[in-house]
Formats: structure tokens, C-alpha cells, sequence
């Protein structure tokens, strides 16, 4: 039987809170689901109730506040079944990357897995899904075989590419919390059990060396080979490697799946730098949340990103020049390489069809209500001086939080790939009872 919490209860708080904290939700009630029957339950009840309905999984992409509506927390669905043998996984939408990570890597095999062990699987791929492993297998969301979803009507359907096609292709990669409740979803898993990677820090005085080199490396490593640079002024706090706290860094992470031999041949040139930190060695697939080493303390975070054709030096300079040591950014940056597999297209078609941009451009930063708006600015600020190396498109996989809209996550898609999301949504949630998630229509 499904639990309902309200604002008198006393779970009523941890319940509707998430790892981003940028939206508060207060809903009429939540809906504690742990099962799918427990979702096709609280969907019916909300239709009898005449409420919207939104979704809290891991809470780290929330949209708009589901104030006055009935939240369907999924966080306590983490069921995982894999067959090793086939090669794939059926995950709850209450898992977090990394219990599947660790789940795989008992039979030597690997999702696709983005860069935050703490991320909901489930959303992460109905996003796209930009992993680690992108460059060499493409986006997650390319690998997804099957989906389980209650829609508006309360029904639960299976989503296949042979059935509810509409509604796979829609799901995959422009359908997060728009289109219904996704209970579960089955996905491919790959035989990679080990990798050479980690991550090098740069002091201030090697940041623009290092990242002009980085810009320059990226056009000739093989698609086995990821990596992003990080901009930030690391915090002053003890948990933090002395030669980092408080410092301005590049902190540049990798990761290869080729062997250890090659591997320490292709960053050679960025140990002849000379850098603060270097943890770069042969590791388990399971250690791959180590790499980036996000932080996992709520926040309220709020977030940009474009997505950039080319990196070339006038680009490197522009990001030190709003982002560099000397910038007093009220926020950090990160260049992710893409291109490679990501960029072509797929056996398995979704609605992520704009695959342009060799790179995403990522910003964020912390702030209250009071400070966002300057945050903003800033953020305005440097897109617009980027704008000559940029795509005119966006990651819709890193858009979180309640200053997007419409026009710019429309961006991240094909135009007739725009329509035929709004048509489908129309067709499946007429009445427009999923409506505090970012959507097309």
C-alpha cells in the first residue's frame, strides 16, 4: 500500500528534499513509492485528487517547486537484476549510479556511467546519459532496451523500440518527468572491468599552459580516451590535500580504456608540466567515481551549459579571461571533450538527435535567492563571449533547476524532433499532469 505524507508528518521533510537544493518543493502530499504498483496508485490518486503530479528520485536535477501537487518519491525502488550472460540490466528508479556500478563490476561488465556515483540511473538516461565512456559507446540513452513507465492514464506500460514506440523514442532523452513515471528501465552492459585513469591538479601559474595543451591534445587522442578540465577555486577546508585548499586549479581527469602502456604515453606531456596532485593509475571499473570525486553535500546549485564546436586558442582564452585564475569567478567551469561516438548516430533512434559540438561548456555555483541573479548574469556574461565558438545548442542531460526554459532546452534537439515531442506529449498526458519538470509542450 502506498505511503502519503504531509506537511504533519514527520518524514514529510526528508521526503520531498533532494542533493540539490535550488528548488523547494511543498507538495500536498508525497507519495512514498516502492513498488510500481505503489506509482500506479498515487497516479490514479492524483487524477481523483484533480492534482499535477511531479517526480524526486535523487533530487539532483529538480525543476520547477511542486507546490500544491503530489510528489512521487521513487527513491526507495533500487532493485537490480542483471544477466551477465546477455549483457544487461534491469534497474528501479530509486538506484544511484554507483550501486550499479559496483553491481556490474561483480561480473566484470559496466553501464555507461556518468561522472557522480550519487546520480539517479533512471533519470541520468532518460537525459541522455553523457558518460564517461561516451566517446568510445555514445550516450547512455543509446543503450537502453527497454522502459517501464506509469503515464498519465495510470497505467503501467512497457516501452520498447516494437512497442509504444512513440513513447520509447520520447522517453529517451526528452521525457524526464514530462511524460510519466518511469518505474524501471533495462539497459546494456559492457565486458570493461578495469581502466587507466584519475586526475591531475595544476596550480594558477600552469592553468592556461595546461589547458592550451588540453584544447591541442584533444584532436588527436583515440575515442577510447575521455577527459574534462575543471576550473575552480577550491574551498579551504581540511578534507582537502594541503597544496589545494584555498588555491585556484585546473584539475584535468581522464579516463582510458586502452592499456596502461598507451595510457601513460598520451598524458606524458601533461606530467612534463608539473603538477600539485596525480592520481592517474591502472584501476577497477568500480573505482570509477573516484575520477571526477564530486561532492556529495546538498547545495543550492544552479547551473549553465552550451555546447561549443571547437576549442581553438581564442576559446581557451575567453574561458581564462571570465574563468581563469584572475577572473574572481563566482563560480566554477568544466569542459567536457565529446565528439567520437557521441556524435553519430544510433542503431537504437531517440529524441536526442542533435549531436553537434565537440565539447560542453558547463558552468555553476552555489547561491541563495538573493545571490542567483548575479550568478546568472555572470553566466549571461560568458556565454555571450563564447557564443562565436558555440553550436547554438545545449546539453540537455546538464540543465537542472528553475531558471531554464522551454527555449532553451528546445535548443538541445532537432526542430521536427521539438514537434514530435509536443505531439506525443498531448497524446499521453493531455491534461498536462506532469507539469513541474521541464518540458517541450
Amino acid at each position: 500500500m502506498t505511503d502519503y505524507l504531509t506537511e504533519m508528518d514527520a518524514a514529510y521533510d526528508s521526503a520531498r528534499g533532494g542533493y540539490n537544493l535550488a528548488v523547494e518543493h511543498h507538495p500536498t502530499a508525497i507519495a512514498v513509492a516502492r513498488t510500481a504498483d505503489d506509482v500506479v496508485h498515487a497516479v490514479r490518486e492524483a487524477r481523483r485528487r484533480g492534482l499535477g503530479i511531479a517526480v524526486l528520485a535523487t533530487g539532483h536535477g529538480p525543476s520547477r517547486p511542486a507546490d500544491g501537487q503530489l510528489l512521487i518519491n521513487t527513491s526507495a525502488m533500487k532493485g537490480i537484476t542483471i544477466d551477465p550472460a546477455a549483457r544487461w540490466a534491469r534497474v528501479e528508479a530509486g538506484v544511484r549510479g554507483g550501486d550499479l556500478v559496483q553491481a556490474a563490476a561483480i561480473n566484470g561488465l559496466a553501464p555507461l556511467s556518468g561522472s557522480s556515483p550519487e546520480v539517479g540511473v533512471v533519470s541520468y538516461h532518460l537525459g541522455g546519459g553523457l558518460g564517461l565512456l561516451g566517446r568510445s559507446l555514445g550516450w547512455a540513452v543509446d543503450h537502453v532496451r527497454a522502459i517501464e513507465v506509469v503515464t498519465a492514464d495510470g497505467v503501467l506500460r512497457r516501452a520498447t523500440p516494437d512497442s509504444e514506440s512513440d513513447l520509447f523514442w520520447a522517453l529517451r532523452g526528452g521525457g524526464k518527468g514530462t511524460l510519466g513515471v518511469v518505474t524501471a528501465i533495462e539497459i546494456d552492459l559492457h565486458p570493461i572491468a578495469r581502466l587507466y585513469g584519475g586526475g591531475l591538479h595544476f596550480a594558477a601559474d600552469r592553468v592556461e599552459e595546461a589547458l592550451t595543451l588540453w584544447a591541442e591534445w584533444t584532436r588527436t587522442v583515440p575515442e577510447t580516451m575521455a577527459s574534462s578540465v575543471l576550473l575552480i577555486r577550491m574551498p579551504d577546508i581540511a578534507v582537502l590535500p594541503e597544496p589545494l585548499r584555498g588555491q585556484y586549479v585546473m584539475h584535468l581527469r581522464i579516463l582510458f580504456t586502452g592499456s596502461t602502456e598507451q595510457g601513460e604515453r598520451l598524458i606524458a606531456p601533461f606530467r612534463a608540466l608539473g603538477s600539485v596532485t596525480d592520481t592517474v593509475t591502472e584501476m577497477p571499473y568500480s573505482a570509477v567515481g573516484s575520477i571526477h570525486a564530486e561532492p556529495t553535500i546538498p547545495v543550492a546549485f544552479h547551473a549553465r551549459n552550451r555546447m561549443l564546436r571547437t576549442l581553438d586558442a581564442g576559446a581557451v582564452q575567453t574561458v581564462l579571461r571570465y574563468a581563469g585564475p584572475d577572473a574572481a569567478a563566482p563560480f566554477l567551469l568544466e569542459l567536457r571533450h565529446a565528439g567520437g561516438a557521441l556524435a553519430r548516430p544510433t542503431e537504437r533512434p531517440s529524441a536526442l538527435g542533435r549531436r553537434d559540438g565537440e565539447f560542453v561548456l558547463y558552468v555553476g555555483g552555489a547561491a541563495g535567492p538573493d545571490e542567483a541573479p548575479a550568478l546568472q548574469r555572470r553566466f549571461a556574461e560568458l556565454f555571450a563571449a563564447m557564443e562565436p565558438w558555440a553550436t547554438g545548442g545545449v546539453c540537455v542531460n546538464f540543465l537542472s533547476g528553475p531558471d531554464v526554459t522551454a527555449e532553451e532546452l528546445a535548443t538541445g534537439y532537432l526542430t521536427d524532433d521539438v514537434e514530435r515531442l509536443a505531439r506525443i506529449k498531448r497524446a499521453y498526458d493531455p491534461e498536462n499532469l506532469f507539469r513541474t519538470h521541464h518540458g517541450l509542450a
